[in-house]
């Protein structure tokens, strides 16, 4: 762990971008006009005039949305708040990604977990239908008991996951030794909750607790700034994305000095596991994108 007056730096660097994005007034768009409901028979609702959408998870079934658009590179945001108290075998997904059998992919996944003990958040990324690239992090904060922001940053050079506007993971493209990375296919978002108490919590070894349901996550102030995809064309011109802050920073976006910073902080001190440092699952060499 860190020390103490690293730590508590640290803490207060996670706090910035926070307290920075109180101070920025974005248009919160209409989840009715960014989204379809896909699956779960009722199960899934946009509420207060588009402000709010939920999906539920019952015995019976989960639920899922789509965007209506597509999109070949972007900035996007959501708030989520997710299934509180025995959350064990639920599954809370979201992610983009595209169609086919060498498709691209790029996930956040809750998995739920007794009361009390923390969530886990799965990432992964598929490049033409490859993936196994998957870190697992715990999270510094009660994900249940508020709603906080889940982003990807995803240009050509480089896959940025973070939450609260911190880095958590970083992907590069490494296509230099060999690697595809995603940026011919454009990609929906979709989410979904759903049991998979088979491997969810403990490797199944907990059962989902059906006395609990229904289950309930929660989702507001989307926000994409990105490039959508429509009849084989982008609405972008090669420099500048068609979004509603008019701001094509994150086309070329890196992560600068402090933001690496908070990258490592949290990688050294909520990353549970690195498909990079696991030499038993690839006894012949770890993925080449993993020394690139």
């Amino acid at each position: 762990m860190a020390s103490s007056s690293t730590s508590s730096s640290v803490k207060l660097m996670l706090l910035m971008p926070v307290l920075v994005s109180s101070l920025i007034v974005a248009t919160v768009g209409n989840l009715n006009q960014d989204f379809d409901i896909t699956w779960g028979d009722g199960r899934a609702n946009i509420l207060n005039n588009g402000e709010l959408l939920t999906l539920k998870l019952d015995k019976a079934s989960g639920s899922g949305f789509q965007s209506k658009n597509e999109y070949l590179f972007g900035k996007i945001d959501m708030q989520l708040k997710l299934v509180p108290g025995n959350s064990a075998g639920t599954v809370t997904a979201y992610y983009l990604s595209s169609k086919g059998s060498t498709w691209d992919e790029i996930d956040f996944e809750f998995l739920g977990n007794l009361s009390g003990d923390p969530y886990i958040l799965h990432t992964n990324v598929f490049s033409q239908g490859k993936g196994n690239r998957e870190q697992q992090f715990y999270l510094w904060f009660d994900p249940t008991a508020d709603f906080h922001t889940y982003s990807i940053l995803w240009n050509p050079q480089r896959i940025i996951y973070s939450v609260d506007g911190t880095p958590i993971r970083e992907f590069k493209n490494s296509e230099s030794v060999g690697v595809p990375f995603p940026k011919n296919q454009p990609m929906r978002i979709y989410s979904s909750l759903w049991n998979a108490d088979d491997w969810a919590t403990r490797g199944g070894l907990v059962k989902t607790d059906w006395s609990q349901a229904p289950f309930t996550a929660s989702y507001r102030n989307f926000k994409a700034d990105a490039c959508t995809w429509s009849s084989g064309a982008s609405s972008c011109s090669s420099t500048t994305p068609s979004s509603s802050s008019n701001s094509s920073l994150w086309l070329s976006q890196e992560l600068d000095s402090a933001s690496q910073v908070r990258l490592k902080w949290v990688q050294k001190n909520y990353m549970i596991y690195n498909y990079c440092s696991d030499t038993k699952r690839f006894p012949q060499g770890l993925p080449p994108e993993c020394s690139a």
